[in-house]
């Protein structure tokens, strides 16, 4: 094999470069095998190559290590395959190659803080048992030992961190250590610092200024790159001297500090030193005392400024002083998300951090991107910030701990939190690994394929057995930074944050005291019982109490947003008890803004969708989805009760289903509706298909039956009448039907008649007998069957010939407007179709003559005077009083049945559709027409209110004030409107009926 093939085999990119370090008089002694044995641990074997030739030409004893047991070498290869930078701190000292003479090891382990203050305080000749040490060494000489010390650790801890089973894993003490390490380097300078203003100062003025060192951002979280600047805040005290002595020290302290550190030299310097996150940033001066600070914080600061707090830690210097200010400024941070505007403030924040980064960066950013580093964080402390008031355990500064804690007390979903946490984790690693290679301070994805090959192998955990490939780490990064997006924008801008965020500490306590006093004032007539559910709902340490905790404080408001808030706390509570530990529910409440709302309208409005979701509390899962609350059309519906017959065939079996796949379509609607995803046009309609897919499903059933045991006879099909006819029924409606037969070829008249009433007969029987065992909240559909020829004193079912020739012989006017109404819902579509022609001439088609016109007149006048209940207000009637549904039908049925011959457009069952064709072909005025369309709108909706918010069927406007607000708010009026509902439908309806007495009696002309 030559050469080059050998090189691309072990995985070098730079042949030539390579090919002439490896003719270097350096190697001469070491063979090839065991050469190239130690470069199969290097990330980057380029690179690796030429920093061994370069470190041992200044440090030839290096050689026997390369020579000798493959696993005494693998720490060096794998230490200069990844950083280039630390190489090259050995070439400078090859006094400190001994760091690289180790054995890795699969768990490395850590150095304790203690250790390296220790140490570096030892590098500059300072005492680490003194509480303000001062170094023996100064200027350049004690900032090259500082600084060359540093980097030894800096060295060994790279080297761990490279040969982990599991860079992911060690992420976190990595991050740590090299703040300890970061802390231990900024104590070290400034005893330097001390040690060299002994020039200007007197040395007892210099003990009197204590100084506290606040790690900020990673270093005080305890979460550190590499390669990063180090933030922090001077807090200064010296109680003996004036307060102008004093911050001139301290300025000069805090300038020392950043010049041990950064200041160029022969050693370079360490990093950044940033002090700007202080109060005023750069405007503000370098050094103030506890109190300056605390009065700045309590006027001026900023939203941003208390989240970078959360970070805040003593890291070094005076620590009585640095704990001082720990406790002082920690109310601050964990009541800073009561501010207003907060959650907005810090949402805008990252907004504003994703705009400004450079167009040429935004593919690239591992750090501020969308799906970088930042999403986390931000997302994490928003969390914290809001919820972090009253729940302490949440109080963590580290990203990894909080999403660990977050996830603990149920803020985040288990799930959620170990993505969120697996991702942050990889894209530090990432982050960690390209600024290994040159110690430089970037958050910037490498583009070309041999750095992009070299960060795949060395952010793999050393145990892979296979080579990770630079297009694998692009397809995980992208996948990574999709999987954050998500997740930060589900949860970061979760709304229910901002509810949470508003509350007060003691609102989100919920102490009993203070419980009971918000429950009265938000309006719940019971405070004492309410509060005995929170404490069923809250009670306990399982992580379904804590989520409760968390919700119940922002549901509560909701809730009493509702008509009966206390009622929907108890519905509340049975369905969570329902629910018991289901992961979901709780889940989809506290990330679901629109989910936790209508759930707390709904159990607060209606007792009619309460008594359902009880019993069917998994449909609760539909609260979070627009999609799910889409009613389901009738062929879907049609679709799956079949596929439950065939599966089920046994009558009450297969009968219990359909009406669980019904109960089921109502519920649905009905939360639709009360959330606004309906308009009030497609909740008949929706309705009336859930009916028909029942009446459908037990005329099957009921066939399937009574053909057991002999031959089928006859088809038998179910026409719909009055509302459920013209699809406009509402909740709970009955249905009005007519059955037809036709005996099949060959079958005997009677014996065929015989069978379709026991067919009728069983149909009506499943549908009206409740199931076995009973299903709770059941609304059966009643069948009304008053409306057939010779209404009840004529037979159930007729055969078409036997309705043709009704229609041809006796048809009364009355029967003919009840057709206009009639429309097959269930049976044989050819009888159907048949049906339907036989029809349409008798309704459509029949002259009105002044006799039937005095018919119509005399019906509709015995129907108020004899159906209307005993002592009902006719003004508030909304079926059969003053200008109501009845008005409304008469007068629209009557011009169809006197125009439809002439207008096609009148030939529908829909009372909407009708007036539309009326308004459209001029048979009244616009005006008129618009009246009789608002006031039949408005009873229909205060008929369906009346029944979704009492549980049963009303045909009354309300007069309680309670009821007839839950009405109002139903029908779309704001809270408090339940007066205006009641003057709007009482000025309505007497227009209404203005109008039907002017046109259909001939009043006034």
């Amino acid at each position: 094999m030559s050469l080059n093939r050998e090189l691309i085999s072990r995985g070098f990119t730079d042949l030539d470069k390579s090919s002439r370090f490896l003719a270097a008089a350096e190697l001469r002694d070491i063979s090839e095998d065991r050469l190239f044995a130690g470069l199969a641990h290097a990330a980057n074997p380029d690179l690796a190559l030429q920093s061994l030739v370069r470190l041992l030409a200044v440090h030839p004893a290096l050689g026997e290590l390369v020579r000798g047991e493959a696993a005494d070498s693998e720490a060096l290869f794998r230490l200069l395959g990844a950083s280039e930078a630390l190489a090259e701190f050995l070439m400078r000292h090859p006094e400190h190659s001994d760091v690289v003479r180790v054995r890795t090891s699969a768990e490395p382990g850590t150095v304790e803080a203690a250790s390296l203050r220790s140490s570096l305080l030892e590098s500059v000749g300072a005492n680490a048992g003194d509480s303000n040490p001062v170094a023996a060494k100064t200027g350049e000489e004690a900032y090259r030992a500082l600084r060359t010390r540093y980097r030894r650790h800096l060295t060994e801890l790279a080297i761990r961190d490279l040969s982990a089973a599991s860079p992911t894993d060690f992420l976190p003490l990595v991050g740590q250590e090299l703040a300890d390490l970061a802390a231990a380097a900024l104590e070290a300078a400034l005893a330097v610092t001390r040690a060299e203003l002994a020039e200007t100062y007197p040395a007892a003025d210099i003990a009197a200024v204590r100084l506290a060192v606040i790690g900020m951002g990673k270093c005080g979280a305890g979460e550190l790159n590499y390669i990063s600047d180090v933030d922090v805040i001077y807090v200064i005290e010296a109680d003996e001297l004036g307060e102008d002595t004093a911050v001139r020290i301290g300025t000069g302290l805090a300038s020392g500090i950043s010049r041990a550190v950064t200041s160029a030299g022969r050693e370079p310097g360490l990093w950044e030193v940033d002090a700007n996150l202080r109060p005023e940033g750069k405007d503000g001066p370098l050094v103030r005392t506890l109190d300056s600070h605390l009065k700045y914080y309590a006027r001026w600061a900023q939203t941003w400024e208390f989240q970078a707090l959360l970070k805040a830690r003593p890291i070094a210097g005076d620590p009585g002083l640095g704990a001082k200010y720990s406790a002082a400024v920690s109310d601050l941070v964990w009541t800073s998300s009561e501010r207003d505007g907060f959650v907005e403030s810090v949402q805008a924040m990252r907004r504003r951090v994703t705009e400004n980064i450079p167009a040429h960066e935004v593919n690239r950013q591992i750090k501020l991107g969308a799906g970088g580093l930042r999403d986390v964080e931000f997302t994490v402390q928003l969390l914290q910030l809001v919820h972090g008031k009253v729940d302490e355990s949440l109080r963590t500064r580290s990203t990894t701990s909080a999403i660990s804690a977050l996830s603990s007390a149920g803020y985040i979903g288990r799930r959620d939190a170990q993505e969120f946490d697996q991702s942050y984790r990889f894209l530090r690693v990432l982050e960690h690994r390209i600024q290994l290679v040159q110690m430089r301070r970037t958050h910037l994805m490498p583009e070309d394929e041999p750095s992009l090959k070299a960060l795949a192998k060395s952010s793999a955990s050393s145990l892979l057995e296979t080579r990770p490939t630079a297009a694998a780490l692009s397809e995980q990064w992208q996948q990574t930074k999709r999987l954050v997006r998500r997740l930060h924008e589900s949860i970061f801008y979760r709304p229910l944050l901002n509810a949470a965020a508003n509350l007060s500490a003691d609102e989100v306590r919920l102490t009993p005291e203070a419980a009971r006093a918000r429950l009265a004032a938000l309006g719940y007539v019971d405070p004492r019982g309410a509060l005995r559910h929170i404490e069923a709902l809250t009670s306990g340490i399982s992580r379904r109490s804590a989520l409760q905790r968390q919700l119940l404080p922002v549901l509560l408001d909701w809730l009493a947003d509702g008509v009966d808030p206390d009622a929907g706390l108890l519905g509340f509570r049975r369905l969570s008890e329902s629910l018991g530990e289901t992961h979901w529910y709780l889940g989809m409440l506290r990330d679901s803004k629109a989910a936790a709302e209508r759930l707390c309208h709904i159990l607060s409005s209606s007792r009619f969708i309460t008594d359902l979701l009880e019993v069917s509390p998994e449909s609760t899962k539909w609260l979070g989805s627009d999609k799910e609350l889409m009613p389901l059309p009738f062929e879907a519906q049609w679709q799956e009760i079949q596929s439950k017959m065939s599966r089920h065939p046994a009558p009450n079996e297969a009968m219990r289903l359909i009406r669980l796949i019904r109960r089921r379509e109502i519920l649905r609607i009905a939360i639709a509706d009360s959330s606004g995803l309906l308009r009030q046009e497609e909740v008949g309609p929706a309705l009336a298909d859930a009916d028909r897919a029942a009446v459908l499903g037990a005329l099957n059933v009921a066939e399937a039956e009574v053909h057991a045991g002999e031959q089928a006879l006859t088809d038998v099909v179910v026409v719909a009448m009055g509302r459920q006819g013209g699809r406009e029924i509402t909740y709970g409606s009955d249905a009005d039907v007519m059955y037809v037969h036709r005996p099949r070829d060959g079958a005997d008249p009677a014996a065929a008649q015989t069978q379709a009433e026991r067919i009728v007969g069983q149909l009506r029987q499943l549908l009206q007998q409740p199931c076995t065992p009973p299903i709770l909240a059941e609304r059966v559909l009643e069948v009304d069957a008053d409306l057939r020829p010779e209404g009840k004193q004529g037979p159930m079912v007729r055969s078409l010939e036997s309705f043709r020739e009704y229609y041809r012989r006796w048809s009364l006017v009355w029967e003919s407007q009840a057709l206009l109404r009639a429309l097959p819902i269930a049976g044989d579509d050819g009888l159907a179709a048949d049906f339907r022609r036989l029809i349409d001439p008798v309704r459509y088609e029949r002259e009105v003559n002044d006799g039937d016109l005095r018919e119509i007149r005399r019906l509709k006048a015995r129907m108020e005077s004899e159906r209307l209940p005993r002592g009902a207000d006719p003004s508030r009637h909304l079926k059969l009083g003053r200008g109501g549904l009845s008005d409304v039908e008469w007068l629209i049925q009557l011009l169809q049945l006197q125009h439809a011959r002439e207008i096609p457009a009148l030939r529908t069952t829909s009372t909407l559709e009708a007036m539309d064709a009326v308004e459209a072909h001029g048979l009244l005025p616009d005006d008129d027409v618009a009246t009789l369309r608002s006031s039949w709108r408005l009873a229909s909706r205060v008929r369906a209110a009346n029944t979704v918010w009492g549980g049963k069927q009303s045909d009354l406007l309300p007069s309680s004030r309670r009821d007839l607000e839950a009405v109002a708010r139903w029908c779309g009026y704001g809270p408090g409107k339940g007066t205006q509902l009641e003057e709007d439908y009482l000025r309505l309806t007497r227009r209404s009926r203005a109008i039907f007495e002017r046109y259909f009696y001939g009043y006034g002309e």
